[in-house]
């Protein structure tokens, strides 16, 4: 699939910004066992660039910006995150601007990722590559990724392109420190990527409590992958695009009796923070209260009690009940199709992307994977996997519905 700029761009959203408790011991026991008070670095909190603030024409307000950028810095922050897509394709532009023409280079560690669904050709790769350093204003960079793994294109584009081999060799030249990439797609790829190129330095993955066991985006399952392939896991998402910065009533209320002056959001922050292998934990900050929140909670540090984590995965029932659907459990629609059509799944994540939109939510992780389970299903992509009934094992004709959730996922596919 050809894709412009500006087109991926719209579709992503990128321009604008179950837990079942049968699963809880393993999310538990995924956990660092961490003394009360123990500190951590504010180093690992990284500045997401990607939800800067903006004025009301859209453009991004600069002296904002420029105060949010300086405030990090210096309270012990360190690494800012980009992408040749964000800000509509100028954000790269902006972080030369409000960092990189600002600070020292040794003040700060920086990250781009390369547009591997615009690549068509080796060269292109390489010129991508020098207009990103210009546009940053940089001679080399801290962390160089390839931008979203899918399986529909690590074969035909990644691969294709040897896009390993060229981070491999701007690491020889010294134009990349550390080479990796961000992930969206079945932890059985994520296993096949990290088994065929163990060069990799590190990987950045959706993690959050609320998509733990959520069967599109799978972040305790491709947690695992990373940590049995020994590579450093840098979180995006820890608050579900926003979602989980403001919890069910039910939950909020009780965790504000257990600790009064903590947000909803830092509980997504201190979730992914307990996990073993964590290095970099992103947030796409968007106000000075952001991040002075961030950091505050990264100096001090407190893990989650066993009482907390109950709460937050009760919040996800909670969410997906608030949902069209009207429910948590989608085991009844598990295995009803012939060919082998995952209903529950679509269904599921159909439930979740309505609950985001209905809370603000610009950008929603699940559009980037039914293209994938298509692909890996060998159906055509972008067409319907539908051959006839859909009856759930309740006795119900869920047809249209499934219909409907799956004609969405298609139409706000990424790619």
């Amino acid at each position: 699939m050809s894709l412009s700029r500006r087109d991926f761009v719209k579709m992503a959203g990128i321009a604008a910004a179950e837990v079942a408790f049968g699963n809880f011991d393993r999310a538990n026991a995924a956990t660092k066992t961490l003394s009360e008070g123990e500190k951590m670095s504010a180093y690992q909190v990284g500045f997401g660039m990607m939800r800067l603030p903006s004025q009301s024409d859209g453009s991004i307000n600069f002296h904002e910006s420029c105060a949010m950028v300086d405030e990090y810095l210096s309270s012990g922050g360190k690494y800012f995150d980009t992408s040749y897509v964000y800000q509509g394709g100028h954000n790269e532009e902006t972080v030369r601007k409000v960092l990189v023409e600002r600070h020292k280079r040794d003040e700060f560690e920086l990250a781009t990722k390369l547009p591997t669904f615009f690549m068509d050709s080796k060269e292109k790769i390489q010129v991508t590559f020098e207009e990103q350093l210009r546009n940053l204003g940089v001679d080399y960079l801290d962390r160089y990724l390839l931008h979203s793994i899918y399986s529909t294109t690590y074969d035909s584009k990644i691969l294709a392109y040897d896009m390993f081999e060229f981070g491999q060799e701007m690491k020889r030249q010294g134009k990349i420190r550390e080479f990796g990439f961000s992930f969206h797609d079945t932890p059985e790829v994520l296993d096949r990527v990290l088994s065929e190129h163990p060069e990799t330095d590190f990987v950045q993955l959706v993690v959050n409590y609320y998509d733990w066991e959520s069967p599109f985006i799978q972040s305790r399952r491709s947690y695992e992958v990373a940590r049995r392939h020994g590579v450093k896991i840098f979180v995006m998402e820890p608050v579900k695009g926003g979602l989980l910065a403001k919890l069910p009533a039910l939950i909020h209320n009780r965790l504000q009796e257990l600790n009064p002056t903590m947000s909803d959001a830092s509980y997504g922050f201190r979730f992914a923070a307990g996990l073993d292998g964590v290095e970099i934990i992103l947030s796409g900050m968007s106000s000075m209260a952001q991040v002075k929140d961030n950091i505050s909670l990264a100096k001090n540090f407190v893990p989650l009690s066993d009482e907390e984590k109950t709460l937050l995965f009760n919040s996800v029932k909670l969410f997906k009940e608030s949902g069209p659907l009207k429910r948590s459990d989608f085991s009844i629609y598990e295995n009803i199709c012939e060919n082998k059509m995952p209903v529950a799944e679509i269904l599921d994540a159909y439930n979740s992307i309505m609950v985001q939109l209905a809370n603000g939510c610009m950008v929603q992780a699940e559009n980037g994977y039914y293209r994938g389970l298509q692909f890996l299903a060998g159906r055509e992509t972008g067409k319907t996997w539908i051959e006839g009934r859909i009856v759930d094992k309740e006795g119900s004709d869920i047809t249209e519905l499934v219909r409907a959730a799956e004609d969405y996922l298609i139409k706000n596919t990424f790619l």
